[in-house]
């Protein structure tokens, strides 16, 4: 029974004692020298708390290292029941005690014996620093690395010399060749100076930067001067650390803006390659003409890249930064604000797009103006007029009026060409007709079927207004075609002897020689006069 109760009084305690809380270790404070941690105390001592103790041992260290007469060996331990004393030359630097040795892993004497190592070492070292021998040294160190900066310097404005001398050279040789060939050189000759201008910058921040990496090579010589030279180094290697810890934690980021690039990029290159063979008439869609193709890629394109960029927006760096955030929305105001104009244009040309009010070759008439079209994007219609002038129309403009396209139908029902003559009462209308018909079908260009038909468009107080029309499949000639039809319209009644009353005039016709070039006129034409009979 006695057994079983000890076991269950063990096993309590191993229990109690797997769950108790191990003590905190209280928070250390570090003794100085200069700016080098020589070793941690946790306890206070007397009256003194843990941060005021340890300033005061670092005060008799920093005091110790000024003394010229320094020996390391003069440093003693004393121990006695209660504390070890750690002195120079009688004077106290500092005691352990034993809440000391209770923080550590070692006994009081073991831990004051380490201290003492440690102490020795730190002072020595210190001490051999600030030694004239070791301040010479230092001295002509600094002043090699000052007379190497210089030779760098020198050897840098020498190479930047030279480099210009080769482009002077070369420069002169090239433009004397080009000038051979008469080709311009004045541009040449201003892009001269930009190029030197560049260089100096080039060569004055290599010099900088040759000085700001010398500073701490130069500081780091010196003792005391060693933490302004890890103050220098910092603002070099911290940026580029952060720089470089930034783009390792990046790169999971990085491949998944990678991945969603690649798909996005692929999956245009099918919608381009499925656009191309519509545009080429390989396959066919119903109600969707080849020339909506491409102009319907372009617009995939654009969405699926907007959509790709809201896809990868959040995984770029910076996109949850406020500042970021703000500059998109400026922008976005600017844009909308700044292209309304061009947004209505893009939509209008969209909308032109798929209307197919005309194509690239097409004969128009936009507003006053009338060519061919020669350009059709989604802000604007280039036009180019019988006279070669390149007229350029926005596409909301176009939207907004009407468009007259002379080439739709030329090819299946032929375009009508139409032009009027007045010609007087005295003429029969069926030779007028004739007359009209067959100069239309004399001149090159115009269609013999359908058949020239003539309108009768009025009748006029001293004439007959006839309208010739024409069919032709050459919307292009236009100009062309007007003239000869115009020219054979003369010949035709000037060999019938039909005057052309246009533009109409009234006459008195007895005594009057009739309206047609000589040529025309029958040999034995006799010119009427004035007749007058008696009743």
């Amino acid at each position: 029974m006695l057994k079983r109760t000890c076991l269950v009084i063990i096993l309590l305690l191993g229990i109690l004692q797997a769950f108790a809380q191990p003590a905190t270790k209280p928070v250390g404070e570090p003794v100085l020298l200069g700016n080098d941690t020589l070793f941690t105390l946790y306890a206070g001592q007397g009256l003194f708390t843990v941060k005021e103790r340890t300033q005061v041992i670092s005060k008799r260290l920093t005091d110790l290292t000024s003394r010229l007469d320094f020996n390391a060996d003069s440093i003693t331990i004393k121990n006695d029941t209660a504390l070890c004393v750690i002195s120079y030359k009688g004077e106290l630097i500092m005691a352990v005690n034993n809440n000391d040795a209770a923080l550590s892993e070692l006994n009081r004497q073991q831990l004051a014996t380490n201290f003492v190592s440690i102490i020795k070492k730190t002072l020595g070292n210190s001490i051999a620093n600030n030694s004239v021998k070791q301040l010479l040294t230092d001295v002509l160190e600094a002043v090699a690395v000052i007379i190497l900066l210089l030779i760098l310097i020198w050897g840098v404005n020498r190479t930047f010399r030279w480099i210009k001398y080769r482009i002077f050279h070369s420069w002169d040789k090239r433009l004397a060749k080009l000038a051979e060939k008469g080709a311009p050189v004045n541009y040449a000759h201003r892009l001269l100076p930009v190029f030197i201008n560049l260089l100096n910058i080039l060569r004055l921040a290599i010099i900088v930067l040759m000085i700001y990496l010398a500073l701490p090579v130069a500081f780091l010589i010196f003792p005391w001067t060693k933490p302004i030279a890890t103050q220098l180094l910092s603002y070099v290697v911290d940026p580029l650390k952060r720089i470089l810890f930034a783009l390792l934690h990046y790169i999971p980021n990085l491949l998944t803006v990678l991945v969603i690039y690649l798909f996005t990029r692929y999956i245009i290159k099918l919608v381009k390659f499925i656009a191309v063979e519509i545009s080429n008439g390989s396959f066919v869609i119903k109600n969707f003409y080849p020339e909506w193709a491409i102009p319907t890629y372009n617009i995939v394109r654009v969405l699926l890249y907007a959509f790709m960029f809201v896809v990868i927006f959040p995984y770029l760096p910076g996109s949850d930064s406020k500042v970021f955030q703000g500059v998109t929305v400026f922008l976005g105001i600017l844009f909308s604000f700044g292209s309304s104009s061009a947004i209505s244009n893009m939509v209008s040309g969209i909308v032109l797009t798929y209307m197919r009010p005309y194509k690239v070759g097409d004969r128009v008439k936009v507003g006053d103006v009338t060519g061919d079209v020669i350009e059709k994007n989604l802000l604007i219609t280039r036009v180019r007029t019988i006279k070669n002038e390149d007229v350029t129309v926005p596409n909301a403009t176009i939207l907004a009026g009407a468009t007259v396209n002379y080439t739709t139908s030329s090819k299946s029902l032929g375009l009508i060409l139409n032009t009027s003559v007045t010609i007087g009462y005295d003429v029969p209308w069926q030779q007028v007709h004739d007359l009209l018909i067959s100069a239309a079908i004399s001149s090159e260009g115009v269609l013999s079927e359908p058949t020239p038909f003539v309108l009768q468009t009025g009748l006029n107080d001293f004439n007959v207004a006839y309208q010739l029309n024409a069919y032709t499949d050459k919307p292009q000639q236009m100009a062309v075609l007007y003239s000869r039809i115009h020219q054979n319209i003369q010949d035709k009644f000037n060999e019938a002897g039909v005057e052309i009353m246009s533009p109409h005039y009234s006459a008195l016709r007895d005594g009057n020689t009739i309206q047609i070039p000589d040529g025309y006129k029958p040999t034995d034409y006799k010119k009427p006069g004035f007749n007058i009979e008696k009743d």
